[in-house]
Formats: C-alpha cells, sequence, structure tokens
C-alpha cells in the first residue's frame, strides 16, 4: 500500500511542470491580446482626436475668412463714396489696413497653420474692426463737413475764371471717378457654402461628407448687392485647392486678376441680378474625391468675389 501511494505521488510530481507550463502560455496569451487591445484604442483614439482637430480648424479659418471679406467691403464702401480731401493719417490707416488683410489672407491659407496662430490672427482681427470702425467715423465726418463746405461754396459768387477752374477740376475729377467705379463696381460673395454630394439615379443631389461616398463640390454662394454693377451676364472661375494644397488646373485653362494672368479650375456662366439671388455651381473632380480640406476660391470681373472650404472625411 505504501509503494502504492508512493508511485501516486512521484506521478504528480512529473505532471505538475507540464501544468505550470500551460498556464505560463496562457497567461503569455492574455497579456498579449490585451496590449494589442489597448494599442488599438490608443490609435483609434488619436486618429479620431486628429480628425476633429483638423475639422475645427477648417472652420476657425472659414469664419475668419468671412469676418476679413466684411471688413474689407467696409473699405471699399469708403473708396466707393470718393470723398474729397481725406487727410494724409487716414489713407494711410486705409492703406494699412488693407495690408494687414493681405497678411492675414496669406497666414489663413498656408495649410500648416497652427491653432496658436488662428488665435493669434482672431487678436489682430478684432483690432482691426476696431481701427476701421474708427476709420468710418472719421470717414463720415469728413463727408459731412465736405457737404457743409459744398453748400457754402455753392451761395458763393464766383467770378467766369473761377468757373472755368471749377469745371476743369470737375471733369478731372470725374475722370478719377470714373476708374475708382471701375474697382468699386467689383462683386463680392455674401455667403458662400461648400458641400460633398452624391448624385443620385433621379438626379438629386445629397450632401454627403465622406470623401469616398462623394461625388461633386457644391457651391452655392449669393451675391452682395452693389447699385455699381452691372446686372446681366458674368463669367465666373473657380480655383480648387486640394487637401495637399495644389491647384487644380490645365495648362492652359487662364483668365486675368488685376491684370495679372492666374489659373483657374472651371468657369461657368451666371446671370447676375442684383437682388440677393442664390446661385449653384457643380464641379466634378476628374480623379476621386480625396481626404481632407478643399478650398475654393470665386473670380469674375478680374477681381476676387470670396472663398470658402470643406473637409471630407
Amino acid at each position: 500500500m505504501e509503494e502504492r501511494v508512493a508511485n501516486i505521488s512521484t506521478k504528480e510530481t512529473r505532471l505538475d511542470p507540464q501544468i505550470n507550463k500551460d498556464k505560463s502560455k496562457i497567461y503569455f496569451f492574455i497579456v498579449a491580446i490585451v496590449a494589442l487591445l489597448a494599442t488599438n484604442v490608443y490609435f483609434y483614439v488619436k486618429y479620431k482626436s486628429s480628425g476633429e482637430k483638423l475639422y475645427t480648424l477648417t472652420l476657425q479659418k472659414e469664419k475668419l475668412q468671412i469676418e476679413i471679406d466684411r471688413i474689407e467691403a467696409e473699405l471699399d464702401n469708403i473708396d466707393r463714396q470718393n470723398i474729397q480731401g481725406l487727410p494724409q493719417g487716414v489713407l494711410y490707416q486705409q492703406k494699412q489696413a488693407r495690408e494687414i488683410i493681405a497678411n492675414l489672407r496669406a497666414a489663413l491659407e498656408d495649410n500648416t497653420i497652427t491653432d496658436s496662430q488662428i488665435q493669434l490672427a482672431n487678436s489682430q482681427l478684432e483690432s482691426l474692426k476696431g481701427n476701421v470702425s474708427n476709420l468710418l467715423t472719421e470717414v463720415n465726418d469728413l463727408k459731412f463737413q465736405n457737404e457743409l463746405l459744398k453748400r457754402e461754396n455753392s451761395e458763393l459768387q464766383g467770378t467766369v475764371k473761377e468757373t472755368s477752374n471749377k469745371v476743369q477740376k470737375l471733369a478731372n475729377d470725374n475722370s478719377a471717378l470714373n476708374q475708382k467705379v471701375i474697382i468699386a463696381s467689383s462683386l463680392k460673395v455674401s455667403n458662400i457654402f461648400i458641400n460633398g454630394v452624391e448624385q443620385k439615379k433621379n438626379g438629386s443631389l445629397e450632401i454627403e461628407t465622406r470623401a469616398k461616398r462623394a461625388d461633386k463640390l457644391q457651391i452655392k454662394f449669393s451675391i452682395v448687392d452693389n447699385p455699381l454693377a452691372r446686372k446681366g451676364k458674368k463669367v465666373v472661375y473657380a480655383r480648387i485647392i486640394d487637401p495637399q494644397g495644389n491647384l487644380i488646373a490645365a495648362s492652359n485653362d487662364v483668365f486675368y486678376v488685376h491684370g495679372d494672368k492666374s489659373q483657374y479650375t472651371f468657369k461657368e456662366s451666371i446671370n447676375f441680378t442684383n437682388n440677393g439671388e442664390e446661385y449653384q455651381l457643380l464641379w466634378n473632380d476628374t480623379n476621386k474625391l480625396r481626404k481632407g480640406a478643399y478650398t475654393v476660391l470665386l473670380y469674375t470681373d478680374n477681381a476676387i468675389m470670396g472663398r470658402g472650404s470643406v473637409v471630407l472625411k
């Protein structure tokens, strides 16, 4: 009996190392699976956070562009009034404001702009809005003073020579005004929306935020009323920047902006009615749309109308 017990004990002793070895393998596989799951969760969270950050940054850039366009429209309105005798200080403020606008536009067109740079641009924009508001106040005061001076001049009796000089001056002023009217009559976009869309079999369009499902880019916009602009047919040129920052254009598709030659992605004619009508343009890339931000710039009458962007996931 004692010999049988001893044999069983010896057999169990031989089995224990094998059992321990199997347990070690199980623990190893459990640890490996947990590590793999943790790695997948980490990369998923990182990718999602990066996409949301890019989407937020693009919206902030678009909001800044809209505010810049509004401020520039106010400066254009000052020029449109053709107020005579503006002091050099006021003219300098106008020039400085336009230089700030140009710098802000250049910064926002940089695809590598960071969130901190966006915040700095916001601060500069707020300061610019205050400066332009003060500038408008000064211009309105000068306009009122000029109106008073005109009334006084109309009541004064002058000689034939003085009258002749005034007529000549008026002719010169009209010539300068005609040049400014050409600039002031340019069209500006008041609202612009860029969407990815999928075209259904029945021809209807459905907004799609995913690049792999979107067939085209939809560009919807309205134009600011401008009493100096001529109604009728207008050719709108579109320049589209892809997510890598490259202009999508053929080498022989060119137009002119303030006398300088530029390439365009596509062009389309619209009927400008000058009553706030909304327009729609559709663009189909010869290649498949990709993930990322697409920027669209619209031009007509040799000047920029406005811009917008969309992020496709």
